[in-house]
This record gives C-alpha cells, sequence and structure tokens, in this order.
C-alpha cells in the first residue's frame, strides 16, 4: 500500500493547525506533539509510529496521565472515545475489583494506573496492575512512558487510517 493510499498522504501535507490537535488527542504531550508534526514528512505509517516513540520527562508522563480515565471508568475530554474504545475489552465483571486495584495503586504511585488496554480483559488489567505494584515509583514512570508511547502507536495508527481526509474533532 502507498503512503497515499494507507492514509499517511493526507497527514504528511496537512496544515499544522488541523493536525496539532489531533495528535494531542493521541498523546497530549506539546513537545511530543510537536517533534512528531516537525518530523513530516513519514511516507509510511511505521516511521510516524517510530518518531513517536520518545522518551518522555516524568512531568510530561504526569501530565498526559492526567488525560486517561482510570481503567474501568468513562473517558472525559477531547479523547474520551478513543478511550473508551481502548477499554471496550475491560469487562464489568471486574469492576469491583479495579476500583480497589486502582486505589491501592494510586496510593501507592500517586498518580492513576495506566496501561495500554487494547485486547486486554479485565482479568489482564487486574494481572499487570498486581505485577507493577511492586516496581519502584521511578521504574513505574518509565513503565507508564511506555504504556503512553503504546497508546499514542495505536491512535496515530488510527488517525492516518481514517478517510483520505483529515477527520474533525468531536
Amino acid at each position: 500500500m502507498t503512503g497515499a493510499d494507507s492514509g499517511i498522504g493526507w497527514f504528511d501535507s496537512a496544515d499544522v493547525d488541523v493536525l496539532r490537535p489531533l495528535v494531542l488527542d493521541c498523546l497530549a504531550v506539546p513537545r511530543w506533539g510537536d517533534g512528531v508534526l516537525a518530523a513530516r514528512p513519514f511516507g509510511e505509517v511505521d516511521a510516524l509510529v517510530a518518531a513517536a516513540d520518545v522518551v518522555l520527562s516524568d512531568d510530561e508522563v504526569l501530565a498526559a496521565i492526567a488525560h486517561h480515565p482510570r481503567i474501568g471508568e468513562r473517558g472525559r475530554g477531547s479523547s474520551a472515545a478513543w478511550s473508551d474504545g481502548e477499554q471496550s475489552g475491560v469487562d464489568g465483571s471486574a469492576s469491583g475489583l479495579l476500583v480497589d486495584a486502582n486505589a491501592r495503586y494510586e496510593a501507592r504511585f500517586g498518580h492513576v494506573f495506566l496501561i495500554c488496554a487494547t485486547g486486554l480483559s479485565g482479568a489482564d488489567v487486574l494481572a499487570s496492575l498486581a505485577a507493577r505494584m511492586g516496581n519502584e515509583p521511578a521504574f513505574e514512570l518509565r513503565v507508564v512512558n511506555r504504556e503512553l508511547c503504546r497508546i499514542a502507536a495505536i491512535r496515530l495508527r488510527k488517525l492516518v487510517d481514517r478517510e483520505r481526509q483529515p477527520p474533525h474533532r468531536r
């Protein structure tokens, strides 16, 4: 598939003012979004995803987390549709356990638990949360950085694979 056929063509050529809010809906870190936009043109979606995989500062990680709902909760803000779709596999049967586990995690680390939930069940999320409780706080921020980049990659792929025209913000 050529770049234009995959949707990357419109992304590579769209006005920065149109793209910036869309990119920031994928990951709400201005330095990251500006870096992605400055690196255009990509020509291929894989090149875009590779450029978007970066190490964020601790402050950027914490700021980005603020734009994500707790696992098991509905999203809010402009990226709510992304979050709701990504968490669709987390079944309601684990919701009570997730509330308790989220509270323990937040008490330990001082921020919400964040995981790339696409394709995960409630049991998968609970197992990951339990495993990560033993992490040191500084290491856990690096894990969260990794998860944020995984989420951003999925969102960027969906963004460029939409119609060949840039989508309108909801």
